[in-house]
């Protein structure tokens, strides 16, 4: 099976997401975002395929969340933001053929495995 995972290895989860992935016999493709940012295109595309808005995929516990003023903010100004700020993105991002999910809660992983 084909997998995308944007990851940051700094972070549990994400780092969890991989091996449950590789547990799974799938070697995923692995996109370290914080070295290679998201495109405006592409976070619109990953949280539709998710179901989600930028509301829902910003990382709320954030420093960077509260400086901006990000609860107040548009869908749209959330976007500039995650593209301008890639940490605010929630994580991590996994794309199989079944679909693409931000497993937190982790069990959210299954659904596409």
């Amino acid at each position: 099976m084909d997998a995308t995972i944007y990851h940051n290895p700094k972070c549990s989860t994400s780092r969890k997401a991989l091996q449950a992935l590789r547990d799974a016999g799938i070697e995923p493709t692995v996109v370290k975002y914080l070295d290679e940012p998201y495109t405006r295109e592409q976070l619109v595309q990953l949280f539709a395929d998710a179901g989600l808005t930028p509301a829902q995929a910003v990382r709320k516990r954030e420093a960077l969340y509260k400086e901006l003023d990000l609860a107040s903010a548009t869908d749209e100004a959330i976007l500039d933001a995650m593209v301008e700020h890639p940490i605010l993105v929630e994580r991590p991002i996994v794309v199989t053929p079944k679909g693409t999910r931000i497993p937190r809660p982790f069990e959210k992983l299954d659904e596409i495995l």
